[in-house]
């Protein structure tokens, strides 16, 4: 089934949550989680993607971003994730998670043999600096209740860092004031 949520035409802010397919937790580990964020890091320094905020979670991350043409961004964040992650496993020899990427792979994807994203990246226009500002404070806490870092800005895969006058692993476009 295919998402309901779309991004608009021309430039937004957005929300963009994507999960890895039945939520299989494969961003354990650094060389996973490093996947994800260097592909953010070569959209915002090549495709002109600020990215404003982020979180890598085990099986999923969320992104605050902006740019033209976002939907199609998304998409080539996804594709090219998903074939470092595959290639990944296999040279882990993770059998086990290759199978899985195999097994629930939607039957009408016939470009691959695997998928690792679920369909969608479930965007979320923001209308208002207070909106932005709830998104932004929900992406840093993400980690917290679910017992990956006891503080926001513990949690490596996240632009929390960066908010809190820590470096990041990756350069954020911060917003300042909200």
């Amino acid at each position: 089934m295919r998402s309901r949520y779309r991004f608009e035409d021309g430039k937004g802010l957005y929300l963009v949550t994507s999960s890895i397919i039945e939520f299989i937790p494969v961003f354990i580990s650094q060389q996973y989680c490093q996947i994800i964020t260097n592909s953010f890091e070569y959209c915002r320094n090549n495709k002109k993607v600020e990215i404003i905020a982020y979180v890598v979670m085990p099986n999923h991350f969320h992104a605050l971003i902006y740019s033209e043409d976002l939907s199609q961004k998304v998409s080539s964040i996804k594709r090219h994730t998903a074939k470092q992650i595959i290639k990944q496993t296999e040279n882990d020899k993770k059998e086990w998670l290759l199978n899985q990427f195999q097994y629930y792979k939607k039957d009408y994807k016939t470009n691959s043999s695997h998928q690792v994203w679920q369909e969608g990246a479930h965007p979320q226009l923001m209308q208002n600096l207070d909106m932005v500002e709830q998104k932004i404070n929900y992406i840093h806490h993400n980690p917290v209740p679910n017992g990956l870092a006891e503080e926001p800005d513990d949690w490596v895969y996240s632009s929390a860092c960066n908010y809190s006058d820590n470096k990041g692993i990756i350069e954020i476009d911060k917003i300042e004031e909200f």
